[in-house]
């Protein structure tokens, strides 16, 4: 099994360069046309050249604006959490779901009374009938 990662980390690298290129849009290209780059990196994707070659000088990459990684700004501009018990729309929402479930099992309730009654009758009027 061991022997088989050095191709499975080939062919990894070689998908990612492949994949990457393509979703790559043409002016991000550095160098050659994405043909071409697309070219290179499948005919010398076995050796690791061109996957290597797309990975360091294909593609532009541009530093984060301000100096900051979308992680950092994720980070500097979360939302406070509130919990459940504190959060007005939260409890809002239990209670209208609190009330319609009510109204449902109230239905219900009367439905069942009603199916009972007509039993009730059905049952006398056999008796009666007897």
């Amino acid at each position: 099994m061991l022997r088989y990662l050095p191709f499975l980390l080939v062919l990894a690298l070689w998908i990612f360069a492949f994949i990457d290129c393509l979703n790559t849009p043409e002016e991000q290209v550095r160098g050659l046309p994405k043909v071409v780059w697309v070219l290179i990196i499948l005919f010398f994707g076995e050796v690791l050249v061109g996957p290597i070659a797309w990975l360091v000088a294909g593609k532009v990459r541009n530093a984060p604006a301000n100096g900051a990684t979308p992680s950092e700004w994720h980070r500097n501009h979360r939302t406070p959490f509130v919990a459940p018990d504190d959060n007005p729309e939260f409890l809002k929402s239990l209670r209208e779901e609190n009330k319609k479930d009510e109204s449902l099992l109230k239905s219900w309730e009367a439905d069942l009374r009603r199916r009972e009654e007509e039993l009730r009758r059905r049952e006398q009027g056999n008796r009666d009938a007897d």
